[in-house]
Formats: C-alpha cells, sequence, structure tokens
C-alpha cells in the first residue's frame, strides 16, 4: 500500500498578505505560454463562445482577460480575495464577463465535464507536492474528455530551488537567491514529480523543460521551469 501523501496549504497567505493587497503582481498582459496554449489547443468544432476556459490561480486575471477578449468563456479562481476582487474590477471596466471565485485549487466548484482547456501558469507550485496532485485531480474531474491541461511549474533546476529552507511535502521557504526572492512559500518540480501529476488518466502531450541564465546576475541565476499540456483520457 503506498504512503498517503502530506498535506500542504493550497494558498500561500503570503500572496494575499504582502503581495495582491499591496498592489504588487497585478499583471495587465498575458504569458506568452498561456496565448500559445489556448490557440493551439481550443477546440475548433464549436463556436469561441461555446468554449470554456478555467484558470486555477487566475491573479489579476490578465490571461483570462485575453480569452475573454478572444471570444472564449472564461472561469477563474485564486486564494486570494485581493486579486480576485482586482480582476472583477478589470473585466467590468473592459466590458468583458468572466466567472471569478475565491476559493481553493483541490476542491473546485464546479461540476465534472465542464470545461474544454483548462491553465495553471505558475500556481500550483505555491503549494506542496501532495496538493498539488490533488489540485491536478480536480482539473481532470472538471475537464471534458479530451480537455487540455497547461501545467507550468518551476523546476528543480532553478537557481531559487536551492536557496531556501526545505519545509513539507516539496515545500521550500525563505528562499534567498534567484528570480523568485520574496515570493512565499514554493515547490520546485523534478522530473519525477512532474510524471507523478501525469500518471493518472492522462495523455502527455507536451513535456519540455525550460532554461535560461541570467549573466547579468552575480553570480549568474538559472530560471527553470517545465512547459507540460496534459490531455484528459476518457474515465
Amino acid at each position: 500500500m503506498s504512503t498517503p501523501l502530506a498535506a500542504a496549504p493550497t494558498f500561500d497567505p503570503t500572496w494575499e498578505a504582502d503581495i495582491y493587497s499591496h498592489g504588487r503582481c497585478l499583471n495587465k498582459y498575458p504569458y506568452d505560454i498561456v496565448v500559445q496554449f489556448v490557440f493551439r489547443h481550443f477546440p475548433r468544432n464549436r463556436p469561441r463562445h461555446a468554449v470554456r476556459i478555467l484558470e486555477i490561480g487566475c491573479g489579476a486575471g490578465n490571461n483570462l482577460l485575453f480569452a475573454a477578449a478572444e471570444g472564449f468563456q472564461v472561469t477563474g479562481l485564486d486564494g486570494s480575495r485581493s486579486a480576485v476582487e482586482h480582476a472583477r474590477r478589470r473585466f467590468a471596466e473592459s466590458g468583458l464577463a468572466a466567472e471569478l471565485h475565491v476559493g481553493d485549487f483541490t476542491q473546485l466548484p464546479f461540476a465534472d465535464e465542464s470545461f474544454d482547456l483548462a491553465i495553471d501558469r505558475g500556481a500550483l507550485v505555491c503549494t506542496g507536492l501532495g496538493s498539488g496532485r490533488r489540485a491536478a485531480a480536480e482539473v481532470r474531474r472538471v475537464l471534458k474528455p479530451g480537455g487540455k491541461f497547461l501545467f507550468n511549474p518551476y523546476s528543480a533546476a532553478h537557481t531559487s530551488a536551492s536557496s531556501g529552507t526545505p519545509i513539507d511535502d516539496g515545500l521550500m521557504v525563505d528562499i534567498d537567491r534567484g528570480s523568485l526572492v520574496g515570493c512565499g512559500q514554493l515547490c520546485f518540480y523534478r522530473r519525477t514529480d512532474v510524471d507523478a501529476v501525469a500518471a493518472d488518466g492522462w495523455n502527455v502531450l507536451q513535456l519540455e523543460h525550460m532554461q535560461a541564465t541570467d549573466l547579468a546576475r552575480t553570480p549568474a541565476a538559472v530560471h527553470a521551469e517545465w512547459r507540460v499540456i496534459l490531455e484528459r483520457t476518457p474515465s
């Protein structure tokens, strides 16, 4: 019998208390990886207004605003009330519609097989490996068969992964080097951790490890992340 996964907080309070509520990281523009994912993988057999996109860890709503402006139905969930309130204001100002929730990644308040695409752009790294796997299982539950999931965690090769203090369930705190200083608790994924997320009920369509070295820093710092696209298999 396998050992049960250890529980870990599904939302780091740092993002509400020290970041979003102070107006930090309220991003305005979408990430290029999200734009590419949406345009490459949305269903072509239905009009865009009938295609539903979910983002977990939607933050200020920058990725969803792009998708809504392109005509898709969008839904977002984040643990930070300040971020969600900011996103709601931005949607209202833009005249665009979205369903936005404050909630828990591991208990999504949505019906089975509700969405065509799901996005995690560096959100599940804010919780432990066990919670990350439970959240991915919830994403699979709410995706339609054949639905696609963009999973984008930081890699263990990142400079920040070796600069903090390890705690339970793969989390690192007190990071003091690299590009992720001040981002609270973070989980850095090895290949085996990515494989564990993808093991149950997914087809792996893309598995890329992206790494870049910033030579302007002293010492040089490595940014490393996984870019994974998973397809929900039929139950």
